[in-house]
């Protein structure tokens, strides 16, 4: 009778963890949808709301490392000054993968339909739940 409720135990933490990985995946891609609606509209703004608004921030392009939060900000308002630039936004998702307890990387790639020339890359971000709301806290794209 033991070891039939030990495994009933575990059957049931298992699922509980996969119901959880579940939702924080779709969650997650909540996320990306917001962003990705947010760029094709040319709101930069409501795009960084994906990002954790915080010095600690990292995004890692062509031109190296950049911290924080404005610092992002300003970047993509430089880069893409306007809707010619931002154009629509599409992703394919590769992968989401669970690192830890409130930490998910996202594999993907980008393409950007725009009148000044499509563009088209690769992304790798890191994710982290903080204060209830998954943010991105490393993004590296190319």
């Amino acid at each position: 009778m033991k070891k039939i409720l030990l495994v009933l135990f575990i059957l049931s933490c298992y699922s509980i963890t996969a119901q959880t990985e579940e939702k924080d995946k779709k969650d997650i891609l909540a996320v990306l949808k917001d962003q990705r609606l947010a760029w094709s509209k040319d709101d930069i703004e409501g795009y960084m709301e994906g990002y954790w608004k915080n010095d600690s921030l990292k995004f890692y392009g062509a031109n190296g490392i950049i911290y924080g939060w404005n610092n992002t900000y300003e970047r993509y308002r430089r880069s893409y000054p306007d809707i010619d630039h931002t154009g629509t936004l599409s992703y394919k998702i590769n992968d989401i993968s669970k690192i830890s307890d409130n930490n998910y990387y996202v594999l993907g790639e980008y393409h950007l339909k725009r009148n000044v020339g499509n563009a088209d890359g690769f992304f790798m971000l890191l994710f982290r739940k903080i204060d209830n709301d998954w943010k991105i806290i490393v993004d590296t794209s190319y």
